[in-house]
Formats: structure tokens, C-alpha cells, sequence
């Protein structure tokens, strides 16, 4: 099973330069308004109030955009004890089709500013970039496929708790994808999966994320050459830099041929400036023109 889907992904590879689907505008202005309006709930870590009015939101926003939403709640319990209230949304488009993208984002906030830049290490973590701008992104397609349907299937998953814990603890980091792994719903496992992380930044640049180029290397040429079709190659930089441990992990650990698109180039990650002046809304723009562009590519 893998390996067939391995190959159909090498022959849209092959097409991504001729292939011509819908055009559906991104709105990059709209995205970085849904990025203050994140921030402007204070931090989202599980549990707290700004937790609960963005899951709240969340729903309001995506009920009404996506054909299926799904919404996954459940409690999960820290090394240390901790009960967490977690959930994740999935944004389903066109949830009858048997051939399907996934996208994805994290929509929680760090505890605390662990970050080398931190000028306060026990801050929460504003989460602008880090959170916000994924989040920002997703919100963006999921209008577009709202005003212009797919004939493809594309699902949008906002997960929560990716960035909970110590990371050298794998218990409490990554928590929403692993659960969304461990519990996927029902329908057809998608063809590849990209998550979006701190896509924002003033000055981006994204470089080929090491576990992506290990893991799903096909995916890795598909994307980076749909965004210089798209006009972003000068975004999208076909180099390796980072090997970074984040949510498209749990979804290789599935078979899932998952990749990260990440500028982890961020001067202010894991710190209390990570705040909406950092972010862009021409960065966001050319993102979500980039994830439109892929599922444009599908639509063949």
C-alpha cells in the first residue's frame, strides 16, 4: 500500500508543472488579522482561559467553512500528573472523495520562554508566529475551498498540544497529532500530509526540514516545486538546514508521507516577543498561495 502511493506521488511530481486547477485567491490581509485575533486571547496553553476561547472560536469559524467537521476531545495526563483538556479540529472538504491532501497546523502555545533569545524564561509564549501563523494559514484555505469547491479531497487538521512539554520527554509534546494517529477518522488515509509551522516571519525563509527529506523526499520535490511554479522559489529554498522533531513525526510513525514546512530561521521562537509585529501578511499570503497552488495540482 505504501509503496503505490509512493509511486503516485513520483507521477504528480511529474505533472505539478502542467497541472491547472481552479484559481482560488488567498487572502493574506484576512490571515493576519486571524493571527492578532489568536494572540489577543492571551496564551493558548491547555487549560486557560485563552485555551478555551480559541478552541471556541475555532469551532464558531470552521462549522460553517469546512462540509464535515470533526472535532476530537479528550483529557490527557502529564508525566507530572496533569490533566490537560485537549482537542483537535479536523476541517474536511469534499470528505466523499477517495483521494486526499491533509494539511496542518498547531494551534496551542508553549508555557513557558525556553527559547536561546528569551529575555524571560518563565513567560508564557505569545505564540504569534509559533502557532498563530499555521493556524492563520489553514483558516485562509478553508475559506478558499469554501468559495471555490474541490474536486479533490482536502482535510485541515488543527492540532493541540504539540508544544506542551520538554521535548527530550515525548509524553507531553506532540500530543494532538499523536492522538489524531491513534485515532483517525473514518475515510481515506491521505495521499501526503504538510504541516505548516512558524510560516510567518517578516523575513521568511524556508529550507527542506531534515525528517521531511528522510521520510517522504518526493513530497519534499512536489512542494518546493509547486511553490516555484507559484512564484516563490525565492521563499522556498531547495536546501536542507533543520532536522527538527514536530507533529509530520507522528504521522510518518502511521505511513503517512508527511513533511514540515517550517522557517525555524525565527530569531524570537520559544520567546514572550513572539508577537503579531514580527509576522507578515505578504509571508502568509505566499504560503497559503502555496498550499492552494498544491491542492490546485491534485485537481487534475
Amino acid at each position: 500500500m505504501r509503496r503505490s502511493r509512493t509511486v503516485y506521488l513520483g507521477l504528480a511530481l511529474l505533472a505539478a508543472c502542467e497541472a491547472a486547477g481552479p484559481a482560488r485567491p488567498f487572502d493574506g490581509a484576512a490571515a493576519y488579522r486571524a493571527v492578532e485575533t489568536q494572540v489577543g486571547f492571551g496564551p493558548r496553553i491547555p487549560g486557560t482561559a485563552g485555551h478555551a476561547a480559541e478552541a471556541a472560536w475555532l469551532d464558531s469559524l470552521l462549522r460553517p467553512l469546512a462540509d464535515t467537521l470533526v472535532v476530537q476531545r479528550w483529557t490527557h495526563v502529564t508525566g507530572a500528573g496533569d490533566s490537560l483538556p485537549l482537542v483537535n479540529f479536523v476541517a474536511k472538504f469534499n470528505p466523499m472523495a477517495g483521494e486526499r491532501l491533509l494539511f496542518l497546523a498547531h494551534w496551542d502555545t508553549r508555557p513557558i520562554s525556553d527559547g536561546p533569545a528569551s529575555r524571560d524564561s518563565a513567560a508564557p509564549v505569545p505564540g504569534a508566529n509559533d502557532g498563530a501563523s499555521g493556524v492563520a494559514v489553514l483558516l485562509g484555505v478553508a475559506a478558499a475551498l469554501r468559495a471555490v469547491p474541490t474536486s479533490f479531497g482536502v482535510d485541515l487538521l488543527f492540532v493541540d498540544g504539540e508544544d506542551y512539554g520538554v521535548f527530550a520527554d515525548e509524553n507531553d509534546v506532540l500530543i494532538g497529532s499523536k492522538y489524531y494517529a491513534a485515532h483517525l477518522p473514518v475515510g481515506a488515509l491521505p495521499l501526503y500530509a504538510v504541516l505548516f509551522d512558524m510560516v510567518g516571519d517578516r523575513d521568511l525563509q524556508i529550507y527542506q526540514e531534515g525528517n521531511s527529506l528522510t521520510g517522504a523526499p518526493e513530497v519534499v520535490d512536489l512542494v518546493w516545486s509547486v511553490a516555484k511554479k507559484a512564484g516563490h522559489g525565492n521563499l522556498f529554498i531547495p536546501v536542507p538546514r533543520h532536522t527538527i522533531t514536530d507533529d509530520h513525526i507522528s504521522l510518518q510513525a502511521i505511513g503517512i508521507r508527511a513533511i514540515d514546512v517550517v522557517d525555524f530561521d525565527y530569531l524570537y521562537w520559544h520567546t514572550p516577543d513572539d508577537t503579531p509585529d514580527k509576522v507578515s501578511a505578504q509571508s502568509l499570503q505566499a504560503v497559503g498561495e502555496v498550499a492552494l497552488a498544491l491542492v490546485a495540482n491534485s485537481e487534475r
